[in-house]
């Protein structure tokens, strides 16, 4: 039960830090995240969740990597496959032997193998922490690529470095022969190992359809047991599972990618069933870490050869060594390879090579890797300074963080200048990189052929096209936006009236009724709360469990008919007239003729929704099907505005106002969304 409540509390918190970042987004959400976790820990009740790297790398870092090896794109990760392999390699290695030294002139009491061991768990940079630092600023796309690429790869070549650097403290014996045949057998085989068992799966799920089974819940569950199962058995035949989870996502993009054969409803599940579990992960990642970093602390307070402000001076010192060596090896590699090109040419400027050098951001990888570090050499004596190791490890990683989250907005800033915009203009571009952002989740779950994502490509089309030509939704102003606002809430609350008066008339049953007020509450939550999505989906989930417990419950779930989606059409044509008369009737009390425009422009909406039912009540199944089709794929269109416009604002390009302004547009095209689809699609 401990473990349990203890998994609650560490859920909640990443939850909590996504709450403090979008209040106060110029701090990064990982630093967030570590401090709830020290905060935790130092409250009363000390809660103790020990790290166990072997469970810490299945658990979290194989299916992190599965999915950004799916997601990452592989044309541009090829293109720069030759600086990946240098950072990855030749500079892991190189800070591993620099390091190793350096570290062991400085703090004499480590011995050398151990401070290799220490510069080789130092040198891997986590992906997961640059993705969350490049979240709220705009990296340049190569820059960003590249950072991907390495943090992709470098894992390996670290751990396999750090794994034989501490087997030479530990045994005294070191062969640089065996140590290199290791690594390429270890890394290579781990991507071919990876790449094949991942076919093994994808061909296993072909032959799943082929036999008629179409069950998204199996598919699905086989995608999530998918990067556990290659990490594990990579680690058993003694390859790496991290190179075999990345290499499996690979794969598994490239048959996305060619077949396109899932189903519209596999996508839509996948991509929100992984979004839900990478958002967890990447959180717990995090806050994990700043559970271990008090008792990490303490172990240095209690050892009467360091004070802590001594063991800080090391950290910096190591930092600093790290991010002299990332830029030296950079300049070096990026001036040769400019001379080689032509030197009429403008060789590497200082803001990219300073950019690629802080970008270097360590993360949990590095302290889980220090973790595994034994307590005890072959001779039975303790591990020489284990517990300073550890505390250098985690210090370099929270400063890394730190100094990237300073260093890199005033970077950027300086490389690319924002231009002297209006707020209408930011606002504008804003809109068109919310539609562009929609376009691309629209194609991305279902190919452009398909008859619904062309309707709604095509739709969103024309909305770019309108804003190209200076029709724009945010030229609106907002009292004229607050009436609208009024004007729909008006008539939905004159929507929920009548299925009311029909219930209470015997004319639509109590499963019915129940299924067009919860869509009403959907639509009108829309239009309220910023936080409606989290109340949508638990209310689903409650309501569902409710299903499954209580008989009563369960017909509210159950598939429609045909004639009786129908009736639910036909119920929904008189709702919506009865917020058309309501709208109507307050407009004519009105003397305000913004007033009376703006009521013209939610009735004219209205009849339009309502000519589209009317349209369904004469069409074939297949055309409902199609409806069906092109709702679901709006409703991921719509989230796709909406976390671009969030991702705008943490880069700090949105003012809160504007923020809410263009999330309050979303909110209304997703109220008509709801409005629409309520009649046809099944809770």
């Amino acid at each position: 039960m401990e473990t349990f409540l203890d998994i609650l509390v560490l859920i909640s918190l990443v939850g909590i830090s996504q709450v403090v970042h979008h209040l106060l987004p110029i701090i990064p959400v990982p630093l967030v995240q570590i401090a709830l976790g020290i905060i935790v820990v130092l409250l009363p009740g000390h809660m103790h969740v020990p790290l166990e790297p072997e469970l810490f790398f299945v658990l979290f870092i194989a299916p992190l990597l599965f999915q950004d090896g799916q997601r990452t794109p592989r044309e541009e990760l090829w293109s720069l496959k030759g600086p990946i392999l240098l950072l990855a390699i030749g500079l892991v290695f190189a800070t591993v032997l620099v390091g190793g030294y350096t570290i062991h002139a400085l703090i004499p009491t480590i011995p050398l193998a151990a401070a290799f061991g220490l510069a080789a768990i130092l040198s891997p940079t986590d992906v997961v922490a640059v993705g969350a630092i490049a979240s709220r600023i705009h990296l340049p796309k190569k820059i960003h690529r590249l950072l991907e690429g390495e943090g992709l790869m470098n894992d390996a070549s670290g751990l396999v470095a750090f794994k034989f650097a501490i087997a030479a403290a530990v045994t005294g014996v070191f062969s640089i022969q065996e140590a290199s045949v290791s690594f390429v057998i270890v890394s290579v085989g781990g991507l071919i190992f990876g790449a094949f068992l991942s076919l093994v799966f994808i061909w296993f799920r072909s032959l799943l359809r082929r036999f008629g089974m179409e069950d998204v819940t199996v598919h699905m569950l086989i995608q999530i047991l998918t990067p556990f199962v290659l990490f594990l058995m990579a680690e058993h035949a003694g390859l790496s599972g991290i190179l075999a989870a990345v290499a499996g996502g690979i794969v598994h993009a490239v048959e996305q990618d060619r077949t396109r054969s899932s189903s519209l409803e596999l996508k839509v599940v996948s991509e929100s069933t992984w979004s839900v579990i990478l958002f967890i992960l990447n959180g717990l990642v995090f806050v994990i870490l700043g559970l271990q970093i008090p008792d990490i602390v303490q172990h240095i307070f209690d050892d009467s050869m360091y004070s802590i402000i001594k063991a800080l001076g090391y950290v910096v010192v190591i930092y600093v060594l790290l991010i002299a060596l990332r830029f030296l090896w950079l300049y070096v590699f990026g001036h040769l390879s400019w001379m080689r090109r032509n030197k009429e040419t403008k060789p590497t400027t200082w803001t990219p090579l300073l950019l690629l050098s802080v970008s270097g951001v360590r993360g949990a990888v590095t302290l889980a890797g220090a973790f595994t570090i034994p307590l005890f050499l072959d001779s039975g004596a303790p591990f020489p300074e284990r517990n300073l190791i550890i505390f250098l490890a985690a210090g370099v990683i929270l400063l890394s963080l730190v100094m990237a989250s300073i260093t890199l907005p005033l970077l950027i800033a300086k490389e690319s200048p924002q231009p002297d915009t209006s707020s209408d203009d930011k606002e504008t571009t804003a809109e068109s990189r919310s539609i562009a952002a929609a376009l691309g989740a629209v194609r991305q779950a279902q190919n452009d052929d398909s008859i619904a994502a062309s309707i709604v490509i095509h739709a969103y089309e024309l909305r770019l096209a309108g804003l190209m030509n200076g029709n724009s939704e945010v030229r609106i102003n907002g009292r004229e936006r607050q009436q609208e606002l009024a004007l729909r809430r008006l008539g939905i609350e004159k929507e929920k009236q009548l299925v009311e008066q029909l219930l209470q008339e015997g004319s639509i049953g109590v499963e019915d009724a129940s299924r067009m007020q919860t869509n009403l509450k959907r639509a009108q939550l829309a239009l309220t709360s910023p936080l409606h999505l989290w109340y949508i989906l638990f209310s689903i989930l409650f309501s569902k469990l409710a299903a499954t417990l209580i008989p009563a419950k369960r017909a509210a779930f159950t598939p429609l008919s045909a004639d009786h989606k129908k009736e639910m059409i036909r119920i929904k044509i008189q709702s919506l007239e009865a917020a058309v008369e309501g709208i109507h009737k307050t407009t004519l009390e009105s003397p305000d003729s913004a007033a009376t425009t703006t009521a013209a422009r939610v009735i004219k909406r209205y009849n339009y929704i309502i000519a589209m039912l009317r349209d369904q009540l004469s069409s074939d199944p297949e055309k409902q099907r199609l409806n069906e089709q092109v709702k679901e794929l709006e409703m991921i269109a719509i989230q796709a505005e909406r976390d671009e416009i969030q991702s705008l604002f943490q880069q700090r390009l949105l003012t809160r106002q504007q923020y809410n302004k263009l999330q309050l547009m979303i909110s209304i095209r997703e109220a008509d969304s709801i409005e629409e689809g309520m009649a046809v699609l099944s809770n």
